[in-house]
């Protein structure tokens, strides 16, 4: 049952945290968006804050994994009993409000805990189809859980919103390699590399070695990168018959994403050294999308795009 005796003001405070929090380490989410409608952005706000805790105990430094999925675990368990029950944790307190008021999918926000599982043992994918269960736990959610929050929920349009949050989800990691793999991450699959002469472990031992800026290992990288910056455009674009669905302040969110996305597509692709550079979108790139994305946003269209704009 609610905890009737939890007040206005400690509601308030616990929302207000979620904001602080979310304010501090945005990154890829659209919480602090001024598109998204005043009302929702606490909201937004929780479950962010509930995905970045979560996040940082995936990631807590020297912790060994077992230490890592017991807090992962307890930390599900307040998800399970927000739902029912007012917590004095203000993560939870004003995530089980939001779940309650505007009817989100809770299944979703345990989904993201599965990928977050996985990100505390697993640092390379073997195919397509482990990259893409990934995506779909870690990405995925975000989008049906915004959809949720406006109240759109036609199979279409979740189909869509699952085709772009995996697409971001794989730009990011394509934008990311001379990050990641430094850090012994490799998230090309190792199916796709073997079927061009390589392999995720040479790719790692590279980023060990200290040798991700070689012209020869950059050149050998290129045909699989190809293949995987072709099937995210692909995907990206299938995004394009979310925007009808959509309430227009969110569907210029959303059509800003669609282009940004493609066009980052397109400037990883012309980098000499992927493995060691990382580019990222100028203001001129925003300006040269916007009479698109104005396009898009004032005459949304159902049929896909199979080009970037």
């Amino acid at each position: 049952m609610h905890d009737s005796a939890t007040s206005k003001r400690e509601l308030h405070q616990a929302y207000q945290y979620c904001l602080s929090l979310a304010r501090q380490h945005y990154e890829n989410f659209p919480t602090a968006s001024r598109l998204i409608r005043k009302e929702l952005r606490p909201a937004v706000a929780a479950i962010y804050a509930f995905a970045r805790h979560a996040d940082d105990l995936a990631d807590e430094g020297k912790a060994k994994a077992v230490t890592r999925l017991k807090q992962l675990d307890a930390w599900e368990t307040l998800l399970e009993r927000c739902v029912q029950e007012n917590l004095d944790q203000p993560i939870f307190l004003a995530l089980g409000d939001s779940i309650r008021r505007h009817h989100l999918p809770v299944e979703q926000l345990h989904n993201l805990l599965i990928a977050f599982r996985m990100d505390t043992s697993l640092h390379a994918y073997a195919s397509e189809e482990e990259l893409m269960f990934y995506c779909s736990h870690s990405a995925n959610p975000v989008g049906r859980l915004m959809l949720a929050l406006h109240e759109v929920c036609s199979p279409e349009a979740l189909q869509a919103s699952d085709a772009i949050c995996t697409a971001l989800q794989l730009i990011n990691f394509w934008q990311d390699l001379s990050i990641d793999l430094p850090r012994g991450r490799c998230y090309l699959p190792d199916a796709s590399l073997q079927a061009n002469g390589l392999s995720a472990q040479q790719l790692l031992d590279w980023a060990k070695a200290g040798e991700l800026d070689s012209a020869e290992h950059n050149a050998a990288i290129q045909p699989a990168l190809k293949i995987a910056l072709d099937s995210t455009r692909k995907r990206l674009s299938q995004g394009f018959s979310l925007l009808p669905w959509l309430p227009f302040r969110l569907r210029l969110q959303i059509a800003a994403t669609l282009h940004g996305g493609l066009r980052m597509l397109d400037k990883i692709e012309q980098l000499d050294l992927p493995l060691a550079e990382r580019v990222s979108l100028s203001s001129g790139d925003w300006w040269r999308l916007g009479i698109s994305i104005l396009m898009d946003t004032l005459i949304p269209t159902k049929s896909l795009r199979a080009q970037p704009a």
